[in-house]
This record gives C-alpha cells, sequence and structure tokens, in this order.
C-alpha cells in the first residue's frame, strides 16, 4: 500500500524521470512569458479603449440631461412671466362694482338638486 503512495507523489511531482526536462521547461518558459505579457498590453488596451467609450457616452448623456433640463427651467420661467403678466392684465381689466345684490332664492336642501327651470 506505501508503494501506490509513492506512485502517485511521484507522478504528482513530476520528480525523477517522468518529469520533463530542463531544456523544454526552458522552451515553454521562452515561449509562455512574451505571450502572458502580448496579453496584459492587449488587455490594457481594451481596457483603455472601453473606458474611453464609456467615458465619452457618459459625458454626452449627462450634456443631453443638462440641456433637457436648461430648457425646461426656461420654459417653466416663461410660463412664470406669462402667468404673472396675465394677472397683472387682468387686475387693470374692465370690471363693474355691485353695490346691492338681491337673494331671490335660497335653499337649504343640498342632497334634492334640481335644476332652477324644473321648479317653475
Amino acid at each position: 500500500m506505501d508503494d501506490n503512495h509513492k506512485i502517485i507523489i511521484r507522478h504528482i511531482s513530476r520528480d525523477g524521470k517522468t518529469g520533463a526536462s530542463p531544456a523544454s521547461r526552458w522552451l515553454a518558459y521562452l515561449l509562455l512569458v512574451p505571450s502572458f505579457i502580448i496579453m496584459a498590453v492587449l488587455g490594457v488596451f481594451f481596457f483603455t479603449a472601453f473606458l474611453a467609450l464609456f467615458a465619452v457616452i457618459a459625458i454626452g448623456l449627462g450634456f443631453r440631461l443638462w440641456w433637457l433640463r436648461r430648457k425646461l427651467r426656461q420654459s417653466a420661467d416663461a410660463a412664470d412671466a406669462a402667468d404673472a403678466a396675465d394677472a397683472a392684465d387682468a387686475a387693470e381689466g374692465q370690471y363693474i362694482v355691485i353695490e346691492d345684490a338681491e337673494i331671490i332664492e335660497e335653499s337649504t336642501d343640498k342632497a334634492r338638486k334640481t335644476d332652477p327651470q324644473e321648479r317653475q
């Protein structure tokens, strides 16, 4: 049973005859290291490109929202100015002062609403 554990450990650690030669290891390192460097540079490049694209979209959206708020504020200010002008015109318009008013009919029955023409 101990021999089986030694074989498994020897295969896992790649020690002795089952391991790769040092020349093949160095060749693998010489191929893998430049490829990792190239992948890292490309990763940084694409990250920068997408970050710049996101920034341009965010700035465009922010500008659009600012523009819409500005237009809404201007229209609200114009409506307030028009309402103020209408109020001033209404106060300066023609009016008649009623000095004496006569109550023709007074009704306290609010549940029964009928037209005044039906009563006649």
